[in-house]
């Protein structure tokens, strides 16, 4: 910056004396290099914080790669690291080397690397400290290639499948509870999906396939948050049905038992709209007019 102001003082003297044509040509050119050259620096000093410094040695690379990861600059660990773990395979800490590498392409959402990495890990160096939150570690890397509940679930299933065989083989590992959580997690994405596919069941007024998929939620995912949901569409589907006493028995015990709660009230309105339908489905039609006898004396009337 001191140069910078120090090369605009110059060409404010030069502006203010009045100097040979080449002398003024010449200044221009040495005050434009002087400009350049201090932007460079400046640029270059600001960048500093992304150049990688010298590495000697195996054990260097993966300590700078370790800072970098805890800075939270996880690209440039991956730089830092592919090197040693394409080429380091005889390297006696290559393991740590290859799940960091998986660690950093989770924090840069490369979800289908990091799977290749701790597969790696899993495969080649079973016996290694890592191998065990590298089985873990798989079923983030699947979860992040997994969709919404409205998509394709076959990558929460393999997650959810990864998550449940690391529970059962390390259960008391350090991540053991967080296992737990995801799984939770993948099951009530799977209950979404089935709950949502019965709701469009119903609207395409398709009632047994709706009832079916509502039943799904019900006996696989009866935990999940979307079951007492799942319980009044299988109620709307069974009335649409001609189940009506059923529909209304299920949905008052629904509401009885979830009283005062979101759930508690949505039951009660629909037991409410189930019981304006006629009986065998459908919604009672009103009339606009009063269903009053013919005036007397006409061809439908009845004469005295």
């Amino acid at each position: 910056m001191k140069r910078i102001l120090a090369a605009v003082r110059v060409m404010r003297s030069a502006r203010s004396r009045a100097l040979p044509a080449e002398a003024s040509l010449a200044l221009l050119v040495s005050v434009s290099l002087a400009l350049l050259v201090s932007v460079s620096l400046a640029l270059l000093a600001g960048c500093g914080g992304s150049v990688l410094p010298q590495i000697h040695d195996e054990g260097g690379r993966l300590e700078l790669a370790r800072r970098q990861y805890a800075k939270g600059d996880a690209a440039l660990a991956v730089e830092v690291l592919a090197p040693l773990a394409s080429s380091g395979g005889g390297a006696g800490n290559i393991d740590e080397v290859v799940y960091l590498l998986g660690l950093c392409h989770l924090k840069t959402k490369d979800y289908s690397g990091a799977e290749a990495d701790f597969e790696r890990v899993q495969r080649e160096y079973p016996e290694s400290d890592s191998a065990a939150s590298a089985e873990f570690r798989q079923g983030e890397a699947l979860w992040g290639q997994a969709r919404g509940p409205d998509f394709d679930q076959d990558y929460t299933l393999k997650a959810l499948d990864q998550w449940m065989k690391f529970r059962r083989d390390h259960p008391e590992h350090w991540l053991a509870d967080e296992a737990t959580r995801r799984i939770a997690e993948a099951r009530a994405r799977l209950a979404t999906k089935l709950y949502r596919t019965g709701d469009l069941y119903v609207k395409l007024k398709d009632y047994e396939s709706a009832r079916r998929y509502f039943r799904d939620v019900l006996t696989e995912y009866s935990e999940s948050p979307v079951s007492g949901d799942a319980v009044i569409g299988w109620a709307v589907a069974s009335a649409r049905l001609g189940e009506r006493d059923t529909a209304l028995a299920t949905l008052q015990g629904l509401e009885q038992e979830y009283a005062g709660k979101p759930l508690g009230d949505k039951a009660a309105k629909t037991r409410a709209l189930v019981l304006r339908w006629r009986y065998g489905g459908g919604p009672v039609r009103r009339h606009s007019v009063p269903n009053e006898p013919p005036p007397p004396g006409t061809a439908s009337g009845i004469t005295p």
